[in-house]
């Protein structure tokens, strides 16, 4: 017995790395899993359904059920069909895990528009379009009186938490995500429905293009890079022990998970009921500055 016997879950990107490794997951703890994934290169140039249909195989060689879907979330249609696709295969919906995503990395002045709109749409879009149609499902449920057991997860970054030269339009989207993340968080609360994202560290083909050497481990040693680390988390998210968990954003990595702060307010002046003039907010900023740096805070792939 697994603590998500009869739940249906649908994987973004779930082909390889931390997608797949989420969807044998879930599936080892009951779920019955729609696995999605286009089958393109790390930068999101061409297809291949073999992935997909691979970790479908490897789910149901261990006894497990599930399905292929080799359509890219992040059209508007294809995301509806892969809601639907769940609903009509197994007859419910109750876990999103929006994994799916490509890098472009340039820096800012090097970087053309589709480096832009290609990663912003992956990312961003392709986490909002099927949020948008699972929404409205468990909506459409609620207001049937019928009983909803839903749960989004997200997939951000340590890059759109702190940023990262070379990143603007992969942090951009994983900075949105974490918005977006707490929105539906608040949307979706009175049906019982939570919605949570986390920032992981692992061994990727993304990160493995990124930084040279990437999640190298010595013989012998604990794997803290093994995308494997990662999807405890996402089952804890998916199950009934976090049904009072949302809103919320987790750095985690190899044995390690952090729970990440949202925006809080620091330093305050105020002017005393009449507007601020430059010369005043130059000899206030000292004050305004008093706890915090002027500059930016360290903390960019930083567990403290």
């Amino acid at each position: 017995m697994g603590v998500l016997d009869g739940k249906v879950a649908i994987v973004t990107g779930a082909g390889r790395g931390l997608g797949r490794s989420h969807a044998l997951l879930l599936a080892s703890e009951g779920a019955q899993v729609v696995v999605n994934d286009p089958g393109g290169e790390w930068d999101g140039k061409g297809s291949d359904s073999r992935p997909a249909q691979q970790v479908v195989e490897e789910i149901e060689a261990a006894g497990g059920a599930a399905v292929a879907n080799f359509d890219s979330c992040s059209d508007w249609k294809a995301a509806e069909g892969l809601i639907q696709q769940a609903v009509d295969g197994y007859g419910d919906l109750n876990i999103l895990v929006n994994n799916a995503g490509i890098l472009r990395d340039k820096m800012s002045y090097n970087m053309d528009e589709d480096d832009w709109d290609s990663v912003i749409n992956v990312h961003l879009k392709g986490h909002f379009a099927p949020t948008h149609f699972a929404a409205g499902y468990w909506r459409t449920r609620a207001k049937a009186g019928d009983p909803v057991y839903g749960r989004i997860i997200n997939t951000s970054s340590e890059s759109g938490l702190f940023g990262n030269a070379g990143q603007a339009n992969y942090a951009a989207a994983k900075g949105g995500i974490v918005a977006l993340t707490v929105v539906m968080a608040r949307e979706l609360a009175k049906i019982g429905v939570t919605s949570n994202a986390i920032a992981p560290r692992a061994r990727t083909r993304m990160t493995e293009q990124t930084f040279a050497g990437f999640g190298s481990v010595e013989e012998g040693q604990f794997d803290a890079w093994a995308p494997e680390n990662i999807s405890p988390l996402i089952g804890w998210l998916a199950s009934p022990d976090a049904a009072e968990v949302t809103g919320q954003t987790f750095i985690v990595w190899g044995s390690e998970i952090q729970l990440v702060r949202s925006w809080s307010l620091g330093g305050k002046i105020d002017a005393g009921g009449k507007r601020w003039t430059v010369d005043e907010l130059s000899n206030a900023a000292d004050t305004l500055f008093a706890k915090q740096d002027k500059g930016l805070a360290p903390g960019f792939g930083l567990l403290e």
